[in-house]
């Protein structure tokens, strides 16, 4: 990420941004919970790509060179929490559960940053309690460093509804099955089959974002129905994709 911008405090605010709109690459001495209040955030670093959706909120620890990305229409809400109170043990960008109370608190916590009064000190407690009450869910799209194995990421990142197996698409980029497989474990942490439903739930997230009907995520992003692409996002984010735009 070049022109690493260097903001010593996370701010809190809300801040809105066009579809497709960037925040370039920054990091802070502070720690930062990142949250869409519609639309969808995509955060990236050097080591991948997380994204959420109104039910999930991203935790960006203190000195992590991150940038941001809007999809569809995004309302962010930023929350900086100085580096000496982690109250979530996390030293990794990590998605969040949101529930309905801890989505209340993020807005409101966001809607007044000046205001240091005795009530918004009580909102900044139970806000923090929520969050270590939140549970960790694993929507992170990590990014290959091997050249075999960026290789065929490259073709499911550009094509989501690429069908080929993990055999064919070695052949294709001159390496082998078992090599890849490996690979995929050992780098990015998950299977071939666990990555690319990964993928394609990212690029699922930016066309609902974008108001794409949900019959043609489903066709463009690889599931074999709706019906199946239904199933598996409401398992992956607790709703279903036809709400997505309704959700702020």
């Amino acid at each position: 990420m070049p022109n690493i911008r260097h903001l010593p405090e996370a701010p809190t605010r809300v801040q809105s941004l066009a579809a497709g709109e960037i925040i370039d690459a920054h990091r802070h001495d502070d720690h930062q919970i990142v949250y869409a209040g519609s639309g969808v955030v995509a955060v990236t670093t050097d080591a991948g790509t997380w994204f959420a959706p109104g039910t999930r909120a991203l935790w960006v620890p203190a000195g992590t060179v991150h940038a941001h990305r809007a999809h569809g229409h995004l309302d962010l809400h930023l929350v900086g929490l100085p580096a000496t109170d982690n109250p979530l043990r996390l030293d990794a960008p990590t998605v969040l559960t949101v529930s309905p109370l801890l989505r209340e608190l993020i807005r409101a916590y966001t809607t007044a940053p000046d205001d240091h009064g005795p009530e918004r000190r009580r909102l900044h407690a139970v806000l923090r309690d929520q969050l270590r009450a939140s549970p960790q869910q694993p929507v992170h799209l990590p990014s290959p460093t091997d050249p075999r194995l960026a290789a065929v990421c490259a073709l499911l990142h550009d094509d989501p509804a690429e069908p080929r197996t993990l055999a064919a698409l070695a052949t294709a980029t001159g390496s082998g099955e078992r090599t890849l497989s490996r690979l995929f474990r050992a780098e990015l942490g998950m299977t071939f089959p666990q990555w690319r439903t990964q993928s394609r739930l990212y690029h699922a997230l930016r066309m609902l974002a974008d108001d794409t009907p949900v019959t043609t995520v489903a066709h463009r992003c690889g599931w074999s129905s709706t019906s199946a692409f239904i199933d598996v996002f409401r398992r992956s984010f607790g709703y279903t994709p036809g709400t997505h735009n309704r959700r702020s």
